[in-house]
């Protein structure tokens, strides 16, 4: 006797499930496309207790239109950005490296004696 199992509603040989996975993620990804398929709930939870209910809940879009920093931590983003690299690459070049290396060695030589 081969073993059956019920699975989304047809009889499935399990030998064939194991030698063919392909088979098991189709009827997965057809279950959670339904489950995506639904949408957002149709009414809210009243006291969201779950993290995830916190976030679903939570009003960006309000935040985003509504507040200032958004705004400006964009504009100050766009014009920080740049300058913070350039001084990061005047930092890191290798002229400078060599510069503060042999100003970490005089260091150490003048506290060794």
């Amino acid at each position: 006797k081969e073993a059956k199992k019920v699975f989304s509603g047809k009889d499935v040989d399990v030998k064939a499930l194991l030698k063919n996975p392909q088979i098991i993620i189709e009827e997965i990804t057809k279950i959670y496309g339904k489950m995506s398929e639904s949408g957002p709930p149709s009414r809210p939870m009243k006291y969201p207790y779950t993290f995830s209910a916190k976030i679903a809940q939570f009003p960006l879009k309000f935040y985003v239109t509504n507040q200032w920093i958004w705004k400006y931590y964009m504009v100050s983003l766009g014009l920080c950005l740049p300058i913070f690299y350039s001084i990061s690459k005047l930092a890191n070049s290798p002229g400078n490296k060599a510069k503060w290396a042999e100003m970490k060695r005089k260091e150490a030589e003048e506290h060794h004696h």
